[in-house]
């Protein structure tokens, strides 16, 4: 027997591993079985050159549980190895410099295995001693077996194997007893190890016999060996492609396309990835893609190696020029994470322009799920924009797409304002604005439709991006402010007129601190309605930002503004009108007539200080201003009182509000039910 201390250049390794890979100890079930697969490829790959003139035999990975013995085995018929390679790969570490290197990665687990190597010896984070078995495919070798206790010593013996390969024995220790539970180990296995190319075998196969689940002979094989990723994309059906999604997320409605990536230079590059279907308006998932290097799982958290907004599809990229343990900085610093970065875009923005041309309609069918990802990229990646601005679609109301290019040249004639800037009209909900929509429809305007979950910030992109044009919501103003021209009629009301309809208006509407109505006047035509809500575009879009973006919390807390907008012109608003100054006008000319009075008054007196300065006007005097706006606020009361009263017994007056309001989708709860009865009792 051989005894000896492991080569390393400190005596800590073990504590090491025990205290910073802790909390990745599941991935050494990953590394052993990645280095079976990889001895039994090197057995293939020396009889195929000739370096191995035996018998290949039964080539598998196996993984077995003792409970008893407390022990957790992994067993291959790969090339084995003899005293000498232990010595060479097993106790002889590269691990100089450690501490320096420790300290610098003591948060990152995975980048100490990554950087020494140690795929083996990350079983000792859950074990109290390993054993190898081995018998090389050497001829005349033969079987050594190494045992070590977790400490730099360790022996090496004479042992006796059947046949060539390596068994690799973890005795588990009491911290970690769930690694020996069948239910674990296959989750892990099914994890790490599910397209490795070379069978992975653990326990039987089950059938149901007598009333319970027993065991067969057969071998339960964990993986595929041969995914749809590692194929040529000619060898494949479209069912291939279907199928294997289904195999990746089980229960997901299918894919709307996919891309096969098959990169040699400058780096290797396999996978597909998939469109998802993406519901509207519900959040998408991230961290479906799976990272594969070399057919072994790595991770699917994939930002840094997919452009982020990529990270909302789903599928698998394999490649092998990135290390199994791949860590947040070396995904930051290497050139060919990058690139290949750079490369999964262009793919996908040239599959997407492809499908585009080949079958438009099934492009359009399909553009409520895309649209999201392709929004996302567009916003986040300039590259993708101007990739993306070829066969990114905008749909109007009436449910059809077109292009940048096409929907420009549809409103080019006739959605110019006085400025020559391009309108772009558009509604962000088909019900709700629907009286909107239809007025902007019959003006000889197109609505775009503006409801998906990016839009607010895609239309902000498009605005920066177009020359000389912007976006309008179709609510925002009346349909003939929306797309200002030379002509606009003007408002006949005196000033008493204004402030009596105003008042009468005012006092009828909701009071609600999350609403600020504010009265105004159009000249509109008797054919257009006679009241209607806007919003103004400016305030609401801030407040839909501030919903999306830190720092914009000041508008966020804003109440909602909007203006009821009257139409003089309408014979309803006339009668109304004509109505306040038969109901009103003996109460009220006092009360005005007091109000010009005071109101002069103080005016005279402000003008005669205009050219004094604050200290030289007399106490008396600023006493007599003070008195006589105290007097104008009390009568403008009073006035207010009066209109208010005889707005509130006019029926005709809350219903026209109501209407405004119910077609914009604010009527609710007992408002309409009241609208609801008062309409009975106006029928």
């Amino acid at each position: 027997m051989q005894k000896g201390n492991i080569g390393v250049t400190t005596d800590n390794i073990f504590p090491i591993i025990k205290k910073f890979l802790y909390s990745d100890h599941e991935i050494f079930v990953r590394e052993l079985v990645s280095n079976a697969v990889d001895a039994t490829q090197k057995l293939k790959t020396f009889a195929s050159v000739g370096e191995f003139k035996g018998e290949l035999g039964e080539l598998k990975v196996s993984v077995s549980i003792d409970k008893e013995k407390g022990t957790l085995t992994f067993s291959d018929r790969g090339i084995g190895m003899t005293a000498e390679e232990i010595e060479k790969y097993i106790n002889q570490i590269a691990f100089s410099g450690a501490e320096e290197f420790l300290d610098k990665y003591k948060n990152d687990a995975a980048a100490i295995i990554g950087h020494f190597g140690l795929g083996f010896y990350s079983s000792f984070m859950v074990s109290k001693k390993v054993e190898i078995v081995t018998l090389s495919h050497k001829e005349g070798a033969e079987a050594v077996k190494w045992s070590c206790e977790g400490n730099p010593e360790y022996t090496l013996e004479p042992a006796t194997r059947d046949s060539r390969g390596t068994d690799i024995i973890l005795y588990i220790d009491d911290e970690n007893q769930d690694f020996l539970e069948t239910s674990r180990i296959e989750g892990l296995l099914t994890k790490y190890c599910k397209f490795l190319p070379i069978d992975v075998v653990f326990g039987k196969e089950q059938e149901w016999k007598d009333g319970k689940y027993v065991d067969t002979d057969k071998d339960k094989l964990i993986n595929e060996t041969a995914p749809a990723w590692t194929k040529k994309p000619a060898d494949l059906k479209e069912e291939d492609y279907k199928k294997f999604y289904s195999t990746l997320y089980p229960m997901s409605d299918e894919p709307l396309f996919w891309i096969h990536l098959n990169v040699d230079f400058p780096f290797k590059l396999t996978g597909i990835l998939y469109f998802p279907k993406l519901k509207a308006n519900i959040e998408p998932t991230r961290n479906k893609i799976q990272l594969y290097s070399n057919q072994v799982f790595v991770t699917d958290s994939v930002e840094g190696i997919v452009p982020e907004f990529l990270t909302l599809m789903h599928g698998v990229i394999d490649s092998p020029d990135i290390p199994l343990n791949v860590s947040r900085s070396y995904l930051q610093s290497d050139g060919n994470v990058k690139k290949i970065s750079s490369h999964i875009t262009k793919k996908v923005a040239d599959r997407l322009q492809e499908i585009f041309k080949e079958d438009r309609k099934q492009f359009e069918e399909k553009w409520d799920s895309l649209n999201i990802i392709i929004q996302y990229g567009m916003l986040t990646d300039e590259k993708f924009y101007e990739r993306a601005e070829k066969f990114v679609l905008l749909k109007n109301s009436d449910n059809q797409y077109f292009t940048i290019e096409e929907y420009k040249t549809l409103i080019e004639s006739s959605q110019k304002d006085k400025d020559d800037t391009l309108v772009y009209l558009y509604s962000t909900d088909r019900e709700h604005q629907y009286s909107y929509i239809d007025a902007a429809k019959s003006k000889g305007y197109d609505v775009l439709m503006m409801d998906g979950q990016l839009d607010v910030h895609f239309l902000g992109k498009l605005e920066q991006k177009f020359e000389k044009s912007r976006f309008v919501r179709v609510d925002s103003d009346v349909v003939e402010k929306l797309i200002p021209k030379d002509t606009h009629k003007q408002v006949e009301l005196s000033e008493d007129e204004r402030t009596a309809i105003q008042q009468v208006f005012s006092s009828q509407l909701p009071k609600d601190e999350k609403k600020n109505f504010i009265v105004t006047f159009e000249a509109l035509g008797e054919s257009a309605q006679p009241v209607m809500v806007t919003q103004s575009e400016y305030i609401r879009r801030m407040k839909e930002m501030s919903a999306m973006q830190p720092g914009m919390n000041f508008y966020g807390e804003l109440p909602d503004s909007f203006n009821l907008v009257l139409n003089t012109e309408h014979a309803l608003v006339k009668r109304i009108l004509e109505d306040e100054k038969s109901a009103c006008g003996e109460k009220l000319a006092p009360v005005l007539a007091n109000i010009d009075a005071a109101k002069s008054k103080r005016d005279a007196l402000k003008k005669a200080h205009e050219k004094l300065k604050a200290e030289e006007i007399p106490t008396a005097e600023k006493e007599e201003i003070d008195n006589s706006n105290t007097q104008i606020t009390e009568l403008e009361a009073q006035r207010n009182s009066i209109l208010a009263d005889y707005a509130t017994s006019n029926k005709l007056v809350s219903q026209l509000i109501d209407i405004a309001l119910l077609s914009n989708g604010m009527l609710k709860g007992e408002s309409l039910s009241n609208f609801i009865k008062r309409s009975v009792e106006m029928l």
